[in-house]
């Protein structure tokens, strides 16, 4: 859950480090996830400038049930929210790991993407996803119209790990690893430009959203 930043980042102004949430989808039981997002640390180590901050929704109990328009959320949400709701507020980018569940995304990830608003506005999102031999990239764009929605720009290229059981290693690392994290550095690269851009139009000019 700390923040964990790359070397050699500036440390203010338009070159400081763009903050970028990584939101760990799966929270079953088994699940590859967390294995899949420390390989993705390790393949974006050589990319500087980023700050990351791992946000694993298998840590967050947050209830089903969220608020009518105008309503109150139960003390339960409020306490679950009280230390993630802040982070991704002040994030500049996010990325989602997450596998394909029956053509889609899961459905904790929905939940937790849907107890906020704001928080996503104006920022891009980018996607690592894994599962079968789609790789996940049915629940990548389910999650690009979900986004769409909430006024995040989600970037064009993805990372797709295809066959986890089989194309993963048992510590986590793809064993095409030299084309997957070819697939890092371009998603990363697109999402620094968009993050940068958007954080600086932020400043500029609050979103009407």
């Amino acid at each position: 859950m700390s923040v964990t930043s790359n070397e050699a980042v500036p440390a203010a102004g338009d070159e400081a480090p763009l903050r970028v949430a990584v939101l760990v989808g799966s929270v079953r039981e088994g699940r590859q996830g967390r294995a899949v997002t420390d390989w993705f640390f390790g393949a974006a180590a050589g990319e500087t400038g980023l700050a990351l901050d791992v946000i694993d929704l298998a840590e967050i109990d947050l209830p089903l049930v969220l608020p009518g328009f105008g309503g109150t959320a139960s003390p339960a949400a409020v306490a679950a929210l009280r230390d993630v709701s802040p982070r991704l507020a002040a994030a500049d980018a996010f990325v989602v790991v997450t596998p394909e569940y029956n053509h889609s995304f899961p459905a904790p990830l929905k939940n937790f993407i849907d107890w906020h608003h704001a928080q996503w506005q104006a920022k891009p999102v980018g996607f690592v996803s894994y599962g079968g031999l789609g790789g996940g990239l049915r629940a990548v764009e389910q999650l690009r119209l979900v986004f769409a929605e909430l006024h995040a720009t989600t970037v064009r290229d993805s990372v797709s790990l295809h066959g986890p059981w089989s194309g993963l290693g048992e510590d986590g690392t793809p064993r095409d690893a030299a084309v997957c994290a070819g697939a890092v550095k371009g998603m990363l690269g697109q999402l620094t430009w968009w993050g940068r851009a958007l954080r600086s139009a932020r400043a500029e000019r609050p979103y009407a959203g």
